[in-house]
């Protein structure tokens, strides 16, 4: 498949082989140059730290083109800022943030055929990450590591419009106290699936993950973050340890606050006090918002706003937000760099 022949009014968000990737190897303890390559197959020791004990993190974010014809990147100091951490957590090398940026940047250039033209409402999602690879059998970090970064054009997350979409509170656990419920590697996700195909399976959008440690606070929306609107005109997000600190979530809370004059509030969103929020959604990179029409806890289904409309505020986030994306609304400073 080429770019030419994409139908940018189908394109949905699955893998594409695009034109090139960046990769970066660590040894001796630095990172080599990074270079952009043709070859979307890694070739990597079979002892390798990712492959055998889970020694890798990952990123998402998005580049967009706006109606000028330039092309924006979302915030790619702050994906860099949370790789960082996430390497710290499985003791791997840190990518500096100018070599991130770089990279992104690079791919970028290099993929501009692929990038979703305006006004489709799709973007072209790239996915950086590190994995520890070398030969190696000993449960200890890896001797080498690589950084990659490739990227994928991808449709507009809602087909026909933004609508409330319903979730279900899982028995299982996404992470564990004091784990690396904060850090975005694919442990977590694993942990995900079967929960995620079950709820899937029963109707739902996916499932709600309540916190590890009492079963009584909710903290994540399957790969994505939570917000909660209150009757009074606040702005709700879990705060845990075991919570991934999204770039979207981060977001939105500041245009909340800023653009919305939301009172933002970080912490405790009990299971049994949902009557007390007047709005709901989940926040991530793929979808930006994917509003919460209700959640089915036990034998009952709590409904927010409403099952088929999307409630003002949720809206007005959205619609903010991805007008700063494309380049139709003015950026925080610091928000947008370009391409």
């Amino acid at each position: 498949m080429s770019a030419a022949d994409i139908d940018w009014k189908t394109l949905g968000f699955d893998y594409i082989k695009t034109d090139f990737r960046y990769i970066a190897t660590y040894r001796n303890g630095s990172w080599g140059p990074g270079e952009l390559t043709r070859d979307n197959q890694l070739h990597i020791s079979e002892g390798s730290t990712a492959i055998h004990y889970g020694q890798q993190c990952f990123e998402g974010l998005k580049a967009y083109r706006c109606q000028d014809g330039s092309i924006n990147l979302f915030r790619p100091d702050r994906n860099a800022a949370r790789m960082h951490k996430s390497c710290a957590r499985l003791l791997m090398p840190p990518v500096p943030t100018e070599m991130f940026i770089d990279a992104c940047q690079q791919v970028v250039k290099a993929n501009e055929a692929w990038i979703p033209p305006y006004g489709t409402g799709g973007a072209f999602y790239l996915r950086p990450f590190v994995i520890g690879v070398g030969d190696n059998i000993g449960v200890r970090t890896a001797p080498e590591f690589h950084f990659v970064v490739f990227g994928i054009p991808v449709g507009a997350y809602f087909k026909g419009g933004m609508t409330p979409h319903n979730f279900v509170i899982s028995s299982y656990d996404r992470a564990a106290p004091q784990g690396t419920g904060a850090a975005k590697v694919g442990g977590n996700y694993a942990a995900s699936l079967m929960p995620g195909a079950q709820a899937k399976a029963e109707g739902f959008a996916d499932c709600i993950y309540l916190d590890p440690l009492t079963h009584r606070k909710i903290e994540e929306v399957g790969s994505a973050n939570f917000f909660a609107i209150t009757g009074d005109g606040k702005f709700v997000t879990p705060r845990s340890e075991s919570v991934l600190p999204g770039v979207t979530r981060m977001s939105l809370m500041d245009l909340a606050r800023e653009r919305l004059n939301l009172e933002v509030v970080e912490g405790d969103v009990h299971i049994d006090q949902l009557d007390q929020f007047v709005e709901a959604g989940a926040c991530g990179t793929a979808a930006v918002i994917t509003p919460i029409g209700g959640i089915q806890y036990g034998e009952k289904l709590h409904v927010f706003h409403s099952l088929t409309e999307v409630g003002p505020v949720t809206r007005k986030l959205y619609e903010e937000l991805t007008g700063i994306q494309t380049g139709d609304k003015p950026a925080p400073e610091g928000w947008i760099v370009k391409v």
